[in-house]
């Protein structure tokens, strides 16, 4: 089954990673391009996830994990090798009604995290539903290139426009010109 492309808004929403080694680093850094809102628990945490919690004054904890830790949490992200506990979480998750991401485990997600191109305001995902994350690697990568590095400066015309501009047919239509011809002039 595929899943539904949403873009989350995370403001005042907490979120927990349970690990401390590469793949919860992975999950951290790419967190920290939309909030800090960020804690942590696990038993070790490697060198470089330890230099990005101090860069971000992230709260964390050395511990093993414990039933009701994510009580307060409106997001889990379980980065353990442990699928006992990766269960475990998923399944306390419901009480809570906090989504769960359970790394490589599917059966325990509620969500996956694709792979994302960010330039400032421009957000693009790609996953193919688990089937190849290389591919949905490859072509991030494949697109990331077509994209120009004008794009931030392009969308905060535009942004400012939408704001300035009365609603209604023509402000529509100028933006969506000016949009196509934004796009059109990549390939010139």
């Amino acid at each position: 089954m595929s899943y539904f492309p949403a873009f989350l808004k995370l403001d005042d929403k907490k979120i927990l990673i349970v690990g401390g080694g590469n793949i919860a680093y992975e999950k951290l850094d790419h967190l920290l391009d939309f909030t800090s809102d960020i804690d942590l628990i696990a038993q070790e945490f490697s060198d470089e996830m330890l230099q990005k919690i101090q860069k971000y004054g992230l709260k964390y904890e050395t511990r093993a994990y414990k039933e009701g830790d994510i009580a307060q949490y409106a997001i889990v992200i379980v980065a353990v090798d442990d699928i006992g506990l990766q269960a475990a979480i998923f399944e306390e998750s419901k009480a809570y009604k906090c989504l769960c991401n359970a790394v490589d485990s599917v059966d325990y997600c509620d969500f996956i995290f694709p792979s994302y191109i960010k330039k400032e305001d421009l957000t693009i995902a790609v996953s193919t539903s688990g089937a190849s994350p290389a591919m949905a690697k490859h072509l991030r990568r494949y697109l990331q290139e077509l994209i120009p590095q004008s794009i931030g400066s392009f969308l905060k015309e535009m942004r400012g426009l939408r704001e300035s501009l009365p609603k209604g047919k023509e402000r529509m239509k100028m933006l969506d010109e000016k949009a196509k011809n934004y796009i059109q002039s990549w390939s010139k």
